[in-house]
C-alpha cells in the first residue's frame, strides 16, 4: 500500500502582503516524525509498574501504537483486500494469516465477515494507519463491507515467559492448552469481565489487546496474577 503525502493547511498562520489586501494561508508539510514523538500510549504511565512487577518466569510490557485496521468483508468478496494487503484473509475461527508471530503484518479472524489487520508502528514501518486504511478502502471499492482505522481503539500488552499461560488461565475461561490454542491463534474473549483480543505469538508469548480505556485495569489485573511467580 502506497504511503499518502500528508499536508496540512494552517489558516491561522495567514500572512498579509503589506502592498496588498490579499491574505494567504500557507500550506506546510507536517513533520511526521515530530508528531509521532508526541504520542502517549494508554499504558505509558504504567511502564515502571510493569517493569518492577515482572520477573524471570513472567514479564509484562506494552507494545504501543500498532497499526490496526478493522475490516468487514462478505465471505467470498475479500480477494481485492487480500491483494492490497499481500496477505490472504483467514478463513477459520482463531486463524491468523501473515506474520502470526507479530513480527509484521498479520490478519486476525474475529468472525466470518470481520477481521483485524495488525501491522507495525508507523515509526517503524513508515506507513501511517490512515494510509493503510485508505489504501484498503480504495481496493475494496463498492463491495459489501467496510474498512476503518481503529489503531487508537486498542493497545497491545505482551505477556511472556514460562508462566505467562498460567497467569492468563487464572481469569480466561477458554482452553489455552497448546493442543487447542496453538501458536498463531487469536480470539476475542474475556479476561475476567473485560473484553480483549488474545493472540498467542510464540510458545511462551501472548498478546493481550484491550480497549484503550481499559488498559490500566488490564495491566494491574495481569500484574496481580503475576505476583506469585515473581
Amino acid at each position: 500500500m502506497a504511503e499518502r503525502t500528508m499536508t496540512m493547511t494552517a489558516p491561522e498562520d495567514t500572512v498579509e502582503n503589506p502592498t496588498s489586501t490579499t491574505r494567504t494561508a500557507p500550506t506546510r508539510d507536517v513533520d511526521r516524525a515530530a508528531v509521532l514523538g508526541l504520542r502517549r500510549s494508554p499504558a505509558q504511565d504504567l511502564a515502571e509498574e510493569m517493569l518492577h512487577g515482572s520477573g524471570e518466569a513472567v514479564r509484562l510490557r506494552e507494545v504501543p501504537f500498532l497499526t490496526q485496521v478493522a475490516i468487514r468483508a462478505t465471505p467470498g468478496h475479500g480477494a481485492a483486500l487480500a491483494d492490497a494487503l499481500g496477505v490472504a484473509l483467514p478463513t477459520s475461527v482463531g486463524a491468523v494469516s501473515g506474520a502470526a508471530d507479530g513480527s509484521g503484518l498479520a490478519v486476525l479472524w474475529l468472525s466470518p465477515d470481520e477481521f483485524l489487520a495488525v501491522g507495525l508502528d508507523e515509526a517503524e514501518s513508515g506507513i501511517s494507519p490512515e494510509a493503510c486504511a485508505g489504501g484498503l478502502a480504495d481496493a475494496h471499492g463498492s463491495q459489501p463491507g467496510q474498512v476503518v482505522d481503529v489503531s487508537a481503539n486498542r493497545t497491545t500488552l505482551e505477556l511472556t515467559g514460562a508462566r505467562a499461560r498460567s497467569v492468563l488461565e487464572k481469569s480466561c475461561e477458554i482452553d489455552l492448552h497448546p493442543r487447542v490454542f496453538a501458536v498463531g491463534t487469536a480470539v476475542a474473549t474475556l479476561l475476567g469481565s473485560t473484553g480483549v483480543i488474545l493472540w498467542r505469538t510464540g510458545e511462551d508469548s501472548w498478546r493481550v489487546m484491550p480497549r484503550a480505556s481499559f488498559a490500566t485495569h488490564v495491566v494491574r489485573w495481569l500484574l496481580d496474577g503475576m505476583r506469585e511467580y515473581v
